[in-house]
């Protein structure tokens, strides 16, 4: 079976199409751009224009949202039950709190403001809050003082739904990558969807096979990374202290049949750090875990990094 692939720039990584119809490619590319917008109009923190900017402070009374902004919002609070509050909506404020005030890609260009003390870290959120978040069909009700952030679950969300969007409008099988989010539809090349799964050019890296209808999410605390105060920080916050989580893990890659579910879980175990393997047994998932010595584990039917399997 032959595929037909292309790349581009979103969102501060790199999105990618691949379809088993080479002739659909440009339609393809189109749908998941389309999708992808969709998204990003509902609830990005760094556009004044998306739906959640817009609604701000308005939300503490509640208000009447779109059916895209519903579910994400629905995603991410099911995100939050399922592990406990390890990956919680909420952490807006933390974010801010850090410096991630916009796109990744311009965290570096220098802003027009006094100094901040160097070593000082400031911190707005320090227990989870998504408990507070009332949305009752389409309303939505947040309490003053939560800022929302759906980054990782609007990126994997809109994987999923670019996939499927794909495979269902042009008939043909289909692969969305956006950054470390994947997920497939459709019906698969003979060999599967052949993923090659490293984070950094020098760290390890391992091959699968994934069966039609399987999504990968990788979550790292290598690459969003930037400096605040003098010193590092990454992107992924324990809810419980408002500080990025302790990087125990460099990465954490999940299979599963959705890549929200995938991202949620592999968002939960940095998180989680050393207690991330006995809940990933529990779960039964496949997963590949790379700690911040390079050495790579495996769990739930996560081939070798030599081998290629089927998760």
């Amino acid at each position: 079976m032959v595929t037909a692939a292309r790349r581009w720039e979103l969102w501060g990584t790199e999105a990618c199409v691949i379809v088993t119809e080479p002739s659909m490619l440009d339609r393809a590319v189109d749908l998941c751009r389309d999708v992808c917008h969709g998204v990003e109009m509902a609830c990005s923190r760094f556009r004044d224009d998306s739906e959640l900017m817009i609604l701000g402070n308005r939300l503490s009374e509640g208000q009447e949202i779109s059916d895209v902004l519903a579910a994400i919002v629905r995603s991410a609070l099911a995100a939050a039950e399922m592990t406990d509050g390890d990956v919680d909506p909420t952490i807006g404020s933390a974010l801010l709190g850090l410096g991630y005030d916009r796109d990744f890609a311009l965290l570096d260009v220098p802003r027009n403001r006094a100094a901040e003390p160097q070593g000082s870290i400031a911190v707005t959120t320090v227990a989870p809050a998504w408990t507070r978040i009332g949305l009752a069909g389409n309303r939505l009700e947040v309490p003053k003082g939560l800022m929302l952030d759906f980054g990782a679950i609007g990126k994997a969300l809109a994987a999923d739904w670019a996939a499927h969007r794909i495979s269902s409008t042009l008939g043909c099988g289909s692969m969305v990558s956006l950054g470390g989010d994947l997920a497939t539809a459709g019906e698969a090349p003979p060999e599967g969807w052949v993923v090659l799964v490293q984070d950094l050019p020098d760290d390890p890296s391992g091959c699968v096979r994934l069966r039609s209808g399987y999504a990968v999410a990788t979550s790292s605390t290598q690459k969003r990374r930037w400096s605040h105060s003098g010193r590092q920080v990454h992107h992924i916050i324990d809810p419980h202290t408002g500080l990025p989580a302790e990087a125990f893990w460099r990465t954490v890659t999940v299979a599963a049949k959705s890549c929200a579910e995938a991202n949620t879980i592999s968002t939960a175990c940095v998180v989680r750090g050393r207690r991330a393997p006995s809940w990933l047994r529990d779960l039964g998932v496949p997963a590949r875990l790379v700690d911040s010595a390079g050495r790579v584990s495996t769990c739930g039917g996560w081939p070798p990094d030599e081998m290629a399997g089927q998760p």
